[in-house]
């Protein structure tokens, strides 16, 4: 029993030499082929980084006031349903002190008398009949409203019909600031305390991933730089970028980063092909007529093109960092398997991943286009002809584009991650009488690992087990 069962076994094992040598000579090898990637990547950002000049575009701001015009916030004290055109000219009584009547009894407004931040008496805010019939507003909502109060007044001696015929204060939208801060709060305040400093690595990396998307993917749209360049550079730079930043430099995140860059790949050359294919050029989308219309310069086939390839980073990464980790757990686990059992019992924990996924994926864009697809049901038309329309066909491609990046990544990281682990030569002392034959599946692993964490919590105690037993003599 001699060396190889004392050895490290005193609770949690350090690394040995052999183990810390064996991950710089897989680290030098990945760095072989990530390292002239990188550089490249970089030397394309530098070449396609843009101007940041946006001379010639004009886009009118939607919030933007007239002379005399503010947006006030406030918060709702009661609200009233009452008939429109009694209500406004009540509203504009209450300005001027002269007592109107409107006998009126057309259609219903709602009314929500709304204390304004700044201070004051409580104004009486019309609401918009889609926000009133949708989501409707309640007393203790924080709302945004137009102030024509003041460009009122002063139109009075000019077009004081007019002015009494208009309601003052017109709602706008929601405040909804605090919401969102204490939800963001409560977000990175649960990933921090479960995954502790990888979690907040992994926080302060998403902020760095933003960032390329705002300062340099976005603008480089705006000018017309080529997209499928833009898509792949900004996208390998922010996985560079997120995967070691939150996992570390290591020998696991290398073999990560070389599965997500294939998955990207072949997303970008299916998103290309796909975006001529089938002729997506954001055909009757509001956003995408006011993009046209502001600049020759953007296209819109190029932004959803940029947009097929961005939408399946998240996924492609979980699922290739995963999928490493499992090789080189297994792996040390049972540091004698074959390369073949190895590749085996990997890619079954990977296909009940690209199972789950693949669900994640549809769902997560069904859930995004359910507006769309409830009135695509209410017009009645052939399955087929709906998911081929201008209205569905995007989001379905973008879904099966993501999903065959997804799909072929698996198998290619775990390939690489095999061959990468199995050239470092680990071996962990007291497990290494583990060998192929005793490794069927994946099932065998697991319990393989039940064994080793009894034996490292147990160093001096006699092997339980008859494989135990065995491997303890050959020791």
């Amino acid at each position: 029993m001699g060396a190889g069962h004392s050895h490290g076994h005193t609770g949690h094992s350090e690394p040995t030499a052999e183990a810390m040598a064996a991950r710089r000579k897989a680290n030098r090898i990945l760095a072989a082929v990530l390292i002239p990637l990188t550089l490249l990547t970089l030397a394309g950002m530098a070449a396609l980084w843009p101007s940041g000049s946006k001379e010639g575009l004009t886009l009118a701001n939607p919030y933007a006031a007239a002379p005399g015009v503010t947006f006030d916030t406030g918060r709702i004290q009661r609200v009233v349903t009452e008939s429109c055109t009694p209500a406004s000219a009540a509203d504009n009584t209450a300005q001027d002190g002269t007592a109107q009547s409107n006998t009126d009894g057309g259609s219903q407004c709602t009314f929500a008398f709304t204390e304004p931040d700044k201070g004051g008496n409580p104004v009486k805010v019309v609401i918009n009949p889609d926000i009133a019939k949708s989501h409707g507003v309640k007393v203790g909502d924080n709302i945004r409203y137009l102030n024509l109060s003041h460009a009122q007044a002063a139109a009075t001696g000019a077009d004081a019909p007019a002015a009494q015929g208009s309601p003052s204060y017109i709602f706008v939208d929601f405040v909804r600031t605090m919401p969102i801060i204490l939800l963001a709060i409560l977000y990175a305040a649960v990933v921090v305390a479960v995954a502790r400093w990888r979690g907040l690595r992994a926080l302060i990396g998403l902020v760095g991933a933003y960032f390329v998307l705002g300062s340099f993917m976005l603008p480089g749209l705006v000018e017309g730089k080529p997209p499928l360049l833009l898509a792949l550079v900004g996208s390998t730079v922010i996985m560079i970028g997120v995967l070691y930043f939150a996992h570390g430099f290591s020998a696991r995140t290398s073999t990560a980063l070389l599965g997500t860059i294939f998955g990207l790949g072949i997303t970008a050359l299916l998103a290309a092909w796909a975006t001529d294919a089938a002729n997506l050029a954001g055909v009757g989308s509001h956003d995408a007529a006011t993009l046209v219309n502001i600049s020759d310069s953007i296209s819109i086939s190029g932004i959803i093109l940029c947009g097929l390839i961005i939408s399946g980073l998240g996924v492609l990464n979980d699922v290739t960092i995963t999928q490493s980790s499992a090789v080189w757990e297994l792996y040390e686990l049972a540091p004698n398997t074959s390369a073949r059992k190895l590749f085996s019992s990997a890619m079954r924990i990977g296909r009940d991943h690209i199972a789950s996924t693949v669900y994640t994926i549809a769902f997560a864009y069904a859930g995004a286009a359910l507006p769309i697809l409830i009135i695509v049901m209410l017009y009645n038309r052939p399955l087929g002809e709906a998911l081929t329309s201008a209205e569905l066909s995007e989001e379905v491609i973008r879904t099966l584009v993501g999903s065959i990046g997804l799909v072929l990544a698996i198998p290619v990281t775990t390939l690489i991650a095999v061959l990468v682990v199995k050239a470092t030569g680990v071996r962990s002392g007291g497990h290494a009488a583990i060998t192929a034959d005793d490794v069927d599946d994946t099932g065998a692993l697991a319990a393989a690992a039940a064994v080793a964490g009894r034996e490292r919590g147990q160093a001096d105690a006699p092997p339980a087990t008859r494989r135990g037993r065995r491997a303890a003599q050959r020791d």
